[in-house]
């Protein structure tokens, strides 16, 4: 018996459970994601040659990254 380093709940493995083991993962793709968004879109050179959807979906994501850091 031992205790998850992410969680840090008991853990029967003596090792982290896999779910927190995957969402610790995903979480960091979203990191990663949202920190190279515009390098990928080329925003810097001109940011009105967006998309609607584009625009709409960068809004999404800065909402829900307020929301989650309040």
């Amino acid at each position: 018996m031992g205790t998850c380093s992410i969680c840090k709940k008991i853990s029967a493995t003596d090792s982290d459970h896999l779910h927190c083991v995957e969402k610790r993962r995903i979480e960091l793709e979203n990191l990663q994601l949202k920190d190279t968004i515009t390098e990928k879109l080329d925003l810097g050179k001109d940011p009105n040659n967006m998309g609607k959807e584009i625009k709409a979906l960068l809004g999404h994501m800065n909402r829900e990254k307020d929301t989650k850091s309040e």
